[in-house]
């Protein structure tokens, strides 16, 4: 009986020791949470504080805030995918205020050149509601915003938007959330309104 007991105790030994041998041995990539997006649904954002409405996505809660010197700001906060979109509004009092205000959301696309792998602008007009919009589309592993936007009737109102995530800067493996976002703020400048 002991005979045949070290005989299986061999055999089993053995099986282990030549399932673990060999050329084969391949590492697995490091793994990413994958998270799952529902179907992008909007609600219109209204207030008599601002000069202008758009459809935000219902993931998406707004806080409005405000300096001493008239400007706005509204944050559009993804708490689900620790997200935000810092949104600034500033009125056109003269042309020279327009192009400035042009200018710095050029600056602000070129302070992350030195990381980006390439930048995307596209124009965005609608002239029945006198929006025109650049957006910025930036690549990048590490880029820290990934979509800026600026939109402007001309003569009044001027709108720049600049998209974040609150996490280590990783945008390989977060493109899917990027691009799910990024269509929430192709939207909102579709649906945005000037009074």
């Amino acid at each position: 009986m002991r005979i045949l007991i070290n005989l299986c105790f061999g055999l089993l030994l053995s099986a282990l020791l030549a399932s673990c041998g060999g050329d084969d041995y391949v590492p697995k990539p490091t793994a990413y949470l994958r998270l799952t997006y529902p179907e992008h649904s909007y609600r219109t954002f209204d207030t008599l504080s601002l000069p202008f409405t758009f459809e935000v996505a219902d993931s998406a809660t707004v806080e409005v805030k405000r300096n001493t010197t008239g400007e706005k700001w509204l944050d559009l906060e993804y708490p689900c995918y620790r997200g935000v979109v810092f949104l600034s509004y500033k009125p056109i009092g003269k042309r020279k205020d327009l192009d400035q205000y042009v200018s710095d959301s050029y600056e602000m696309v070129r302070s992350h050149y030195s990381i980006a792998s390439g930048v995307d602008e596209q124009q965005f007009v609608n002239e029945e509601g006198r929006v025109y919009a650049s957006t910025f589309r930036l690549g990048g592993r590490s880029v820290a915003s990934t979509y800026q936007f600026w939109a402007t009737d001309s003569s009044r109102h001027f709108l720049h938007g600049s998209f974040y995530l609150d996490r280590t800067p990783n945008n390989d493996s977060l493109r899917p959330l990027i691009t799910y976002i990024q269509q929430d703020l192709d939207h909102l400048l579709e649906t945005l309104r000037w009074r």
